[in-house]
């Protein structure tokens, strides 16, 4: 029996994992397309967190501003600057294309998932900021979230032991700000933010196991798999 080439590994195990994390996902898409408890659950979450939003006008102003930085487009610009500067700088052109393909994948994604899913945004009484569109899953939080993860691993050769522990903190504490913010905006239910955590984590985790395994063996890509 003949065995699997390296690559067909790599394409199997980023297959695997992108499994893992879509149908978790696609659950969670069915319960807030079909479920009143979670609709309801949802809607207390939001109302609560906007009243605290409300309450503290230096908190309001802080999400507002996060919002409009943390914007997909925004971050997408970041992280294809960042993968320059890979390329040029630290000549890993490569991990740079993948960044970049991965980041604008899960944008793409994200919008794809909205359309097909439908959800319809929060309504509150007192709007806080008006946000065009569809709700699940969050846009922000998919895109901060695979840029957590993306740009760590972007990163991660040029990295010390110091960076290797503040680079993930760092990342992690972005997307969960930004996570936070959709909804002490009221603009996201929590499923939405959830739904976009999943869709993040899945798409840079598959992503990077395809890359591995796929890019071929030279003198750069060596010394970016150590």
């Amino acid at each position: 029996m003949s065995r699997r080439s390296p690559r067909s590994r790599a394409l199997l195990r980023a297959g695997a994992f992108a499994v893992a994390g879509f149908v978790p996902m696609l659950v969670l898409a069915w319960f807030v397309r079909s479920s009143a408890a979670v609709q309801d659950a949802d809607q207390s979450v939001v109302d609560a967190a906007t009243a605290v939003t409300l309450d503290h006008p230096w908190l309001q102003d802080f999400f507002v501003v996060w919002s409009a930085v943390t914007q997909p487009g925004w971050v997408v610009l970041a992280g294809a600057l960042l993968a320059l500067w890979m390329w040029r700088r630290r000549g890993y052109p490569g991990r740079a294309l993948w960044a970049v393909g991965t980041l604008l994948v899960s944008w793409g994604l994200a919008n794809l998932a909205k359309l097909a899913v439908g959800r319809v945004r929060p309504e509150i009484d007192e709007v806080i900021l008006s946000a065009p569109g569809l709700s699940f899953p969050s846009g922000h939080a998919t895109s901060s979230t695979t840029a957590a993860v993306t740009l760590t691993l972007l990163v991660w050769p040029v990295l010390g032991r110091t960076g290797r522990v503040v680079v993930p903190l760092a990342a992690t504490t972005f997307a969960l700000i930004t996570a936070a913010d959709r909804i002490f905006l009221g603009v996201h239910f929590p499923s939405d933010v959830l739904g976009g955590i999943l869709l993040g984590v899945t798409i840079s985790g598959a992503s990077y196991l395809g890359y591995r395994g796929w890019s071929p063996t030279t003198r750069t890509t060596d010394a970016e798999h150590r």
